[in-house]
């Protein structure tokens, strides 16, 4: 059976200690906490696992500098000492980055000022990065000449921390994480209604969205982490909460490099929101914007494009300027932002925060978690463990540590395993980071499978999606360990695939249709047909070839 197959099972045949809906960054760190603690735990998510807005952020782990405006230090605070414990906990994936700012003349506020906030910023990030730095015109010029200095009159440059893959990728560790820890989780269930029995026990109607199948989940209970759809879910389960969701879409543009220097450019755009430039292996991601919509599935608007191309376009000194021709894939989510049920209206839109809010209603055993970003999650995780506890459920392991890289240790011994092999050139995709050091950072001591498998076929080495690092032997592992069900879960959200190549370059590939093979077996045409084909629903897949066993 394949690892979705087994969960599915064993969603319908246990009874759970908590069930979580929503497989993005906050349940995917509440399954994995509660997992690695001893609870009974079972996960699912009506799409993909971060298929929704944690497939969509800037891919940026901040302390959220932009809160000094509004005065918000003490969130500003939390969020700096979350950003260092994930430094700390995920060196290999979460790493400072250096912020290139410039300053345009009659800006609301003075260069001064606001490099008087980095360093302030820089203190309540209690000095774990790098020192700010003030550039003149001049330095500028010399250091980053793709930027436009009309009217400028000078800059600055600070840390905060980025994820070198993808955001997607960064909330597949923790459901893997969850799934070594002996949850039972699965993509692709969705929960269509939930009511409390008179035992006590939560009953989830769910249904397979790939087998068709409907089943009932019983757990003693249920935490809501649907992200941008906790509200509706609410409404199916007649859960009654304080506080609800608005909607700010933010759309990203991917174009290839734009500069060669590995800093984040971090200008203001004409809305008066900061607005980045952000290195993607060989690619640059451009935005975001902040519209406030209703639908938490929105779509990329020529507006939304014409507002991006067109503040780049106004601060860079590039050959020609950026065109729609040129935006290789796009990104395009909602922020759910958390307000007061009857509050008499929202703050100042650009103003308001990312925070997070667990709502419990300990009576009925059910948790809400509104809101919430990647810098906050360890928090999350916490959290939730705290309010299952009052609930009445016990962990067996309460200060296990649940989150974090592998031992040093066979860190180092993966790195000089891999330095033994003849492994493939890192592509320019890969900047100057070696295989081994990118095999640790997405496999963790899993990655110690594909060096037994390579030592036994070095043919396994073979780089199968032209363009990409990914060898045969990991995409053999991807559809053993990490429950790719469509060809999308595996381009947009295992990997960066499609964010880096776009749809047309893979269309092209003529490796593609043998990663399929790889990744589905026999139904590898069905899936390949599937991707390329506009809206196409997911297949279904949940036969595997014997050799993929």
């Amino acid at each position: 059976m394949s690892l979705r197959s087994t969960c599915v099972s064993r969603l319908k045949t246990a009874v759970f200690d908590t069930l979580v809906v929503g497989g993005g960054i906050n349940g995917a760190v509440t399954a994995a906490a509660l997992a690695e603690r001893g609870a009974r735990v079972g996960l699912i998510d009506a799409r993909d696992f971060a298929g929704v807005a944690s497939q969509q952020s800037s891919n940026l782990v901040w302390g959220g500098i932009k809160y000094m405006e509004s005065f918000e230090f003490a969130l500003v605070n939390k969020l700096c000492a979350s950003r260092n414990h994930l430094m700390r906990s995920y060196p290999s994936s979460v790493r400072e980055m250096r912020f290139f700012t410039v300053h345009e003349t009659g800006f609301r506020h003075s260069l001064a000022k606001l490099y008087a906030g980095t360093w302030l910023y820089w203190l309540m990030g209690r000095g774990q990065t790098r020192i700010p730095r003030w550039m003149s015109t001049a330095t500028i010029r010399a250091e980053e000449p793709v930027i436009n200095l009309d009217g400028c009159d000078g800059g600055f440059e600070y840390s905060d921390a980025y994820l070198i893959d993808n955001d997607a990728r960064f909330v597949f560790q923790f459901i893997r994480a969850a799934l070594d820890a002996g949850a039972a989780a699965a993509n692709y269930v969705e929960s269509q209604s939930a009511v409390r029995g008179s035992d006590g026990l939560w009953q989830v109607q769910a249904v397979d969205r790939i087998s068709g199948e409907r089943f009932k989940i019983l757990a003693r209970t249920l935490v809501n982490a649907c992200g941008a759809f906790v509200d509706q879910h609410n409404i199916r389960s007649r859960q009654t909460t304080q506080h609800a969701h608005v909607y700010s879409k933010g759309i990203h543009l991917i174009v290839d490099r734009i500069t060669d220097s590995r800093r984040i450019l971090t200008f203001f755009a004409d809305d008066g929101r900061l607005f980045f430039a952000i290195p993607m292996g060989d690619k640059t991601c451009i935005g975001t914007t902040d519209t406030r919509v209703d639908d938490p599935l929105p779509q990329v608007t020529e507006a939304d494009r014409r507002f991006v191309l067109d503040n780049i376009n106004k601060r860079l000194k590039l050959a020609r300027p950026l065109q729609t021709s040129d935006i290789i894939a796009e990104r395009c989510g909602v922020r759910p932002l958390v307000v007061k049920q009857g509050g008499g209206g929202t703050p100042d839109w650009l103003q308001m925060s990312r925070k997070h809010v667990v709502e419990s209603n300990r009576e009925r055993r059910h948790v809400s978690i509104f809101g919430g970003k990647l810098t906050d999650c360890l928090n999350v995780g916490e959290e939730l463990c705290e309010e299952i506890v009052k609930m009445g459920v016990p962990l067996p392991h309460p200060r296990r540590r649940w989150y974090g890289e592998g031992r040093p240790e066979q860190r180092e011994l993966l790195l000089r395993q891999c330095a033994e092999l003849a492994l493939p050139t890192p592509s320019a995709a890969a900047g100057e980071e070696g295989s081994g050091e990118r095999l640790w950072r997405l496999y963790g001591e899993a990655a110690f499978e594909l060096l037994e498998t390579l030592r036994a076929d070095p043919s396994a080495a073979e780089i199968v999606i032209e363009g990409t690092d990914y060898m045969r032997c990991e995409l053999a592992l991807c559809a053993r360990r990490e429950m790719v069900t469509t060809l999308e879960d595996f381009l947009r959200r295992r990997t960066k695939i499609e964010l880096t190549l776009g749809r047309a370059r893979l269309q092209a590939s003529k490796g593609l249709p043998e990663a399929c093979r790889l990744l589905f077996g026999q139904d590898a045409q069905r899936q390949l047909d599937a991707y390329f084909a506009s809206g196409a629903a997911p297949v279904r897949t949940e036969q595997r070839a014997a050799a993929l066993a």
